[in-house]
């Protein structure tokens, strides 16, 4: 009941604010008269003593005294016929303004709206949050605020904060669960991860020292190994890339997920894939860890070439392989993998500018509104890839 008491109160108050301008119209149409014949009434004073104090002559107040007077019968002979229009118009306005926009109001209120659902305040929600992450991280953010302590707490935050792109609260998150709990690979990982992400995809100075302290705690950690060769990769070694991504590669199982990656790293710095080595002769399956049907991943004979290639003769055919796979995506453009293999593939041959267009043209297949739209502008952020415009 006290819902629609505030819902007649409040459109009660909105009729009187839209009707007030058009109730006062007589009267401000009368005030604006009133206004000008005092104005023409204190220029006539005036001109009175200007003549008693010889500022101008009699004959100088008699041609403005007859001015004065004309305008002054002008404003009141306009005022008869003036003053009935405000009784005539807005009668159609008025009558729209008290009954109809309330009731279309109403409608669309019982068309759209719940008014059979109960209120549920704050605390109610946070007490049953549900499925609702934004209502699970301010419950964890006031749990925190009253136990800032709550090393645990921290570190489940951090994750949550650094997968909804709070990198920053993901940082301090981080450092907090280090501080409380002490340093673990995964928590490691998470902070050079968050410190990579707000520094565009870029493994800073420091972001490569927390890698290697998680490698003195795990030496076989893969992701921290990956890191610390791209970093390499980003500073221009890539010969101690290619061997860090090498010694990735031989230490990675045969099915883990990211040694096509790796594979791909190892190419781009001028190595052959992992498991070109250990191929029989004339064998027929792919390198270890890659989809062979996939567009752009090395072939076998592409594998077996590049072995006997020098670092020139392979760099140029890495690039005629990045440009066959640009080709087959623009015939179909329909392959998500395909388009984050190209993407990565100009950024380390430094063609930017390439790969900004191949950005372009992976989301406008796979639209950022949509998951796979999204890891295409993580992936260019990563890379150092200007996203403006990309997505018009």
């Amino acid at each position: 009941m006290l819902f629609w008491i505030l819902v007649a109160a409040l459109t009660a108050a909105l009729a009187v604010i839209l009707l007030y301008p058009l109730l006062r119209g007589a009267k401000a149409a009368d005030n604006i008269r009133a206004g000008e014949t005092a104005v023409y009434r204190d220029q006539l004073r005036e001109l009175d003593r200007d003549l008693d104090g010889g500022l101008i002559t009699p004959e100088e107040a008699d041609y403005a005294r007859a001015e004065i007077g004309r305008r002054l019968i002008a404003v009141s002979a306009d005022e008869p016929a003036e003053t009935l229009k405000p009784a005539r118009h807005h009668r159609f306005t008025e009558a729209f303004v008290l009954l109809l926009l309330p009731v279309l109001g109403l409608c669309l209120y019982l068309t759209t709206g719940r008014p059979d659902l109960p209120s549920q305040p704050l605390e109610a929600r946070l007490e049953n949050p549900g499925n609702d992450v934004a209502v699970l991280i301010t419950k964890a953010e006031r749990h925190l605020a009253e136990k800032p302590d709550d090393g645990k707490g921290w570190d489940v935050l951090a994750p949550i904060y650094f997968r909804t792109m709070r990198v920053n609260d993901a940082q301090v998150a981080y450092r907090n669960a280090i501080r409380l709990l002490g340093p673990s690979p995964v928590r490691l990982d998470g902070l050079a991860e968050t410190l990579m992400a707000v520094s565009d995809g870029v493994v800073t100075e420091e972001a490569r020292q927390v890698l290697e302290q998680s490698l003195t705690l795990e030496p076989d950690n893969p992701r921290a190994r990956f890191y610390i060769a791209l970093s390499m990769e980003q500073a221009g070694r890539p010969d101690e890339a290619r061997q860090a991504f090498e010694a990735l590669a031989k230490q990675s199982p045969a099915d883990a997920p990211w040694l096509p990656l790796v594979n791909q790293h190892i190419a781009m710095n001028g190595g052959a894939p992992a498991g070109a080595g250990s191929a029989a002769p004339g064998a027929g399956s792919a390198a270890p860890g890659t989809n062979p049907s996939a567009p752009g991943n090395p072939t076998q004979q592409d594998v077996a070439a590049a072995e006997t290639m020098n670092a020139g003769d392979r760099q140029q055919m890495i690039r005629g392989m990045v440009e066959s796979l640009d080709a087959k995506l623009s015939e179909d453009p329909n392959n998500f993998e395909g388009w984050m293999r190209l993407v990565r593939s100009y950024a380390v041959l430094n063609d930017k500018d390439r790969a900004a267009g191949a950005l372009k043209r992976g989301l406008a297949a796979f639209p950022p509104p949509g998951e796979q739209g999204r890891q295409l502008l993580a992936l260019a952020r990563e890379l150092g890839i200007a996203t403006e415009g990309a997505t018009q």
